[in-house]
């Protein structure tokens, strides 16, 4: 006897099918079987169950003689079930990995409920994936299992057969079954969850809800929409027979009223011509489900819905889209005068005298406190006090434009658009962001994919601004030199951002460590994948979940990848994905794990071990491009698969001799001015016009911030010195 019967009905979704069963027959936990039930479709679903059928003897297919519909193509795979529970899956949504295994766990942590409640996310066309907002409702604090009075919240939670898992002798017991028609999961849950002795919830996303474009029952305009009256009546029929549930029917009539006022309401449900026969059986419908002396709900939606008053109903749609209209006309003209308003406020503010002592700065996406201009601000106010600094702030406002057109020094990492006209005097210093492996500028129109809608000719007039570009090592400055062509000078000083490494201290480190959750003794690693042009959504290629649990509890994985949900309290995953300051996540790190991002060059210049994953190296240099080999002249080991990576670990190559050898060459090459001085240097030459000394590279063994995994916290460490001499400067072409 299977641990689980996972129920899946099929009907015109063989484009998504294949992807539903993959998702369940790669769960973790293999305790379970697939019912998967055909129910007569005319597209290719049937043949796609009977191959995976053929092939698996885990899936046992279903074809029903005619179409049924969702409800009784349920209850089909509800009869050859003989699992422990039942898990309903719709044939275009999928399980999320280790869902099973978890449901198997927090089954058995509550001592096996009647009913397991968990959460769900939607997922649209576009990739984005949105958590179910009423997820506070299955937290798993408090006592558990629980009957419904104890969680009464959960009648709110969307009313669906797939967000449960239900104990199939509940089920039989309680001869539940599905009705036919729409909205079949009403009249199935409602009394399962009253029904139910003991209910326990999990608080993890088990299913991805696909938000389809087309084809959707719930975006099909239907008169089969008003099945939802026959549902309710089963509702209320169920309470009828069992009055110890009579105390719900408050509860089920604002449900009901909200599912009703939800259908009416909706553009895309009802049939033309169909709102006053709707609204008509909703009025019959409350007055008849309504117990005397039970609330009404507010709203005057509800109120219009509840009364049938069809004709007023339809007079204030008509009255809200005219609003509507008008708004937006309104809106419309208020937007193109509003900008005819702020062209001419940003050309006479040109015409004012620059500020000599005004500093603006600006970063990609957004504010970074690890960004280079981040690091240039700081220097900005050590090095040059009497510079006033600013934040570019939100654009399209007068402040926005008040600062372009007055501020001396313009300082970004990657460009302030097509909006700025750059004036004589202004200063225009660009950082670009690290030292690029993948192609940029120029080069990527050879890479379509990375490419992706570039403005090629809107680079270069951005280029054509600028006055400086911060380089931190000769390779960077002849990739900016051939992609980005233009007038300006390279600055080969070093990388801003990265003075942050050698001006921390052990304190600093213990922390920041302690500020993210670290546990004292152990390893932290720092996950950070690359950006892959070629991939819709960006699942990080190493599960982290996964990896953390190959590496072991001596182990602390810091993520810096969207996590498909937040980590459990305490645990050793630490999400770090939004944090805004990279250095400070580098320097509480003990190793860096990577596969082609551009932060391995920052982090070479802290001297701590670096492993990268090469498994789709092949794929992201076709599609991206690439200025060097990294198999060739990695800063670290190499490894293809999860298991290598843990392997590297736990043999202890990651901070090898051999290891420290290949990093050392690549921190000569690519870190040469990393001694914490690259910001003063620009500000010198920028601002003050006074250059000074840099060393031609920073000495093998200058000092630094001490790892916690390193055998001893050194004390505070002082900046590498600085001999005097000519800056390197390169004019660009």
């Amino acid at each position: 006897m299977p641990r689980f019967s996972v129920i899946v009905p099929a009907y015109q979704v063989q484009a998504y099918l294949a992807e539903c069963l993959d998702s369940v027959l790669s769960q973790s936990c293999p305790d379970f079987e697939l019912i998967a039930v055909d129910d007569r479709s005319p597209d290719g679903c049937g043949a796609i169950i009977d191959e995976y059928a053929a092939r698996d003897p885990r899936v046992k297919a279903l074809h029903l003689a005619e179409n049924a519909g969702l409800g009784p193509a349920r209850n089909a795979g509800i009869d050859e079930a003989v699992g422990d529970y039942l898990l309903f899956l719709d044939g275009d949504d999928t399980l999320t990995p280790g869902t099973l295994r978890a449901l198997a766990d927090r089954l058995a942590a509550t001592g096996e409920p009647d009913v397991l409640v968990f959460d769900y996310a939607r997922t649209h066309w576009d990739g984005t994936t949105l958590r179910n907002r009423l997820a506070d409702r299955l937290t798993e604090d408090g006592p558990a299992p629980f009957t419904l009075a104890g969680r009464p919240g959960l009648l709110r939670v969307l009313m669906v057969a797939w967000n449960k898992a239900c104990r199939r002798e509940f089920v039989t017991r309680e001869g539940f079954r599905f009705p036919p028609g729409y909205y079949e999961d009403t009249p199935w849950t409602f009394p399962v969850l009253m029904a139910a002795g003991s209910i326990a919830t999990l608080d993890r996303v088990c299913v991805h809800y696909r938000q389809r474009r087309q084809g959707s029952i719930l975006r099909t305009t239907s008169p089969r929409h008003f099945d939802v009256f026959d549902q309710y009546d089963r509702v209320f029929a169920h309470l009828a027979e069992r009055p110890e549930l009579e105390r719900w029917r408050p509860e089920l009539y604002a449900r009901m009223l909200d599912h009703l006022t939800t259908i009416a309401t909706r553009p895309d449900r009802l049939p033309p011509g169909s709102h006053p026969a709707f609204l008509r059986r909703a009025r019959a419908h409350c007055r008849r489900h309504r117990a005397p002396g039970t609330p009404v709900p507010p709203g005057l939606r509800r109120a219009l819905v509840r009364h049938g008053l069809h004709r007023t109903f339809r007079t204030l749609r008509l009255a809200a889209a005219l609003r509507r209209r008008a708004r937006a006309s309104a809106g419309r003209g208020e937007q193109r005068l509003r900008a005819v308003l702020l062209r001419l406020h940003y050309r006479v503010q040109r015409l004012l005298p620059l500020r000599a002592d005004r500093a603006l700065f600006a970063a990609a996406p957004a504010v970074d406190q690890g960004c280079d201009p981040s690091a240039l601000e700081a220097a900005f106010h050590a090095h040059a006090p009497h510079i006033r600094t600013a934040w570019l702030g939100r654009p399209g406002t007068a402040a926005h434009f008040t600062a372009l057109a007055r501020s001396k020094y313009l300082v970004h990492n990657a460009g302030f658009g097509p909006g700025l006209v750059k004036r004589p005097g202004q200063v225009y210093v660009q950082t670009r962001q690290g030292t690029p492996l993948g192609h940029t500028g120029l080069d990527l129109l050879e890479r379509p994919a990375a490419a992706h809608g570039t403005d090629f000719a809107g680079q270069l007039r951005e280029v054509d601004q600028w006055d400086y570009v911060v380089s931190g090592n000769r390779h960077s400055t002849l990739t900016w030199e051939r992609a980005h062509p233009g007038d300006y000078t390279t600055l080969e000083y070093g990388s801003p951002r990265n003075d942050a490494f050698q001006h921390a201290t052990a304190a600093d480190v213990a922390r920041l460590r302690a500020s993210l959750g670290v546990p004292e003794g152990t390893v932290a690693v720092l996950y950070v994948p690359a950006r892959r042009d070629h991939r819709r959504t960006q699942t990080p290629p190493l599960d982290p979940g996964r990896l953390l649990g190959l590496l072991g509890p001596r182990f602390t994985l810091l993520a810096r990848a969207p996590l498909g949900e937040p980590p459990a309290p305490g645990s050793r995953l630490v999400d770090v994905f939004a944090h805004p300051d990279l250095p400070s996540l580098c320097l509480a790190s003990d190793a860096l794990l990577t596969d082609f991002s551009p932060l391995m060059f920052d982090y070479a210049g802290l001297d701590r071990p670096v492993v990268l994953h090469t498994g789709d190296w092949d794929t992201f240099r076709t599609v991206r491009g690439t200025y060097l080999d990294l198999l060739a002249c990695p800063p670290g080991p190499l490894a293809r698969t999860g298991e290598e990576v843990a392997d590297v670990f736990a043999s202890g190559h990651w901070r090898g001799v051999r290891s420290a050898r290949l990093r050392a060459a690549f921190r000569e090459r690519f870190c040469p001015y990393d001694d914490g001085g690259a910001g003063e240097r620009v500000v010198r030459h920028v601002v003050l016009g006074r250059p000074a000394g840099l060393p031609r590279a920073v000495p093998p063994g200058a000092r630094r911030p001490r790892s916690a995994a390193e055998t001893q916290v050194r004390a505070p460490l002082a900046s590498v010195p600085q001999p005097s001499g000519p800056l390197p400067v390169t004019e660009g072409r």
